[in-house]
């Protein structure tokens, strides 16, 4: 079936979702819907790149040959300009009918009445091939609102030919503390005699940030929307860093900041320039792709006694949605189902939005799986096992949080600002977006 796509256009702003999708019509009770008896077009969006592209086309055309009397119309951007567009739609009251989402703007939609409660739905979509751990990512004030599509640890990649090269050993990394991760860090750099270095300290993420929370017990967010972090808990986030480039464990300021936004086939941990970076699953099979000849592992967050249990989360790398604007609910409700359960479509996608959140789906990949991506799903069931509740998803107001986690780590990194006062600030400004909202 050959189809056209069309590229969303850039306007507006993601966070310029500011009229009420109850001014643009009254939208149908889910509760109430059922499906036509006639011809449906459903619209059905994402982001991503060609590969992307094709596997949710493809599955597309295996849904309408089971559903013939459904044609899904489908549209693309990239990242930037689909939420440009999704939130300009979304204004107008035109919301495609299923929509590929972020856990970074889940709140904002559906605390707008944009998004779809799937829970008023049971006829027309199952959600429980996914486990709670993960399910609950998709829940809003209690209700339902996403279906993660893929999942993600937070884990350690480690270059194992850098270790090899240089004649450090790897350690223990089922038992590893944080002493033995840092030790081993400044081995490297030592061994190298400075050349490369042990370690690129934590990124400048939320994901990073919430599972160093989540060791210590705490949370980046609460379940009433607000900042719960404490603040020396930030602060130690940040000093973390500033001791990993004062030891030499990891590369000076100047050279991280060099680094920073390089694609990631001339990241530090492909080129063999570090030994070790925290990562999310969802890109390990691509740094193996892009150093065939280096080997790589990922494994679990070094722990300390009296760490807390279940610090690790399978976090949801994107969901699927639906419009509560449409039209049609339960055949966008029909379709939301197919895409998560159809194990014709857990064989078209594999793991290009991530290892598959659903458990069928994850045994239905598995046999076609290279070794990295056997490593990643191992990873993955591994923190799934040992999870702990899914943290709060990012609220209402707190969007930019990456930008502003950013913009401190930069300059706690350069020293303009202490530990100290950047966790302050942070919270602070990040605390007041979400108050704007209220």
């Amino acid at each position: 079936m050959e189809r056209r796509l069309r590229r969303g256009v850039l306007a507006g702003s993601a966070l310029a979702l500011s009229v009420g999708v109850a001014g643009c019509g009254i939208a149908p009770d889910p509760a109430d819907a059922e499906l036509s008896e006639g011809d449906v077009t459903l619209t059905m969006t994402w982001w991503g790149a060609d590969a992307r592209h094709q596997a949710t086309l493809d599955a597309i055309e295996l849904f309408e040959e089971k559903n013939p009397r459904i044609t899904v119309e489908p549209t693309y951007a990239d990242w930037g300009g689909y939420w440009d567009r999704l939130a300009t739609t979304a204004a107008a009251g035109d919301m495609p009918d299923v929509v590929q989402f972020d856990q970074l703007y889940l709140a904002s939609y559906a605390g707008r009445g944009a998004l779809l409660d799937l829970d008023a739905l049971p006829e027309f979509v199952d959600a429980s091939s996914l486990p709670e751990t993960v399910l609950g990512g998709g829940r809003v004030d209690g209700s339902l609102y996403a279906v993660p599509i893929g999942v993600a640890g937070n884990g350690v990649v480690l270059n194992t030919s850098v270790f090899e090269k240089y004649g450090v050993p790897v350690p223990d990394t089922d038992t590893w503390t944080w002493d033995e991760f840092n030790a081993t860090a400044e081995a490297i750099t030592e061994a190298s005699g400075g050349e490369v270095h042990g370690l690129t300290p934590f990124g400048a993420d939320s994901f990073t940030l919430e599972v160093f929370a989540r060791q210590r017990g705490e949370a980046l967010f609460d379940d009433e929307g607000d900042v719960a972090i404490d603040p020396a808990t930030l602060a130690a986030y940040w000093q973390q860093r500033l001791d990993w480039i004062e030891s030499g464990a990891a590369p000076s300021a100047a050279a991280l900041s060099e680094k920073q936004g390089v694609p990631l086939d001339q990241g530090s941990l492909v080129v063999g320039d570090v030994a070790m970076e925290f990562q999310p699953a969802g890109l390990f099979t691509a740094i193996s792709a892009a150093a065939p000849d280096s080997n790589f592992e990922i494994v679990d967050w070094p722990a300390d006694p009296g760490t807390e249990e279940g610090f690790q989360y399978p976090k949801p790398s994107m969901y699927w949605a639906g419009s509560s604007q449409s039209e049609h609910p339960a055949e966008a409700a029909l379709l939301i189902d197919f895409l998560v359960n159809d194990p014709e479509v857990a064989e078209v996608f594999g793991t290009e939005r991530g290892i598959p959140a659903s458990e069928e789906f994850q045994a239905a990949v598995e046999p076609s799986l290279d070794e990295a991506g056997r490593k990643a799903l191992t990873f993955t069931e591994l923190v799934s096992k040992e999870a702990g509740d899914a943290p709060p998803i990012t609220p209402n107001g707190a969007s930019e949080v990456e930008t502003i986690l950013s913009r401190y780590n930069q300059q706690v990194q350069f020293g303009q600002l202490t530990p100290q006062d950047a966790a302050q600030r942070f919270i602070e400004e990040l605390q007041s977006a979400i108050d704007a909202t209220g």
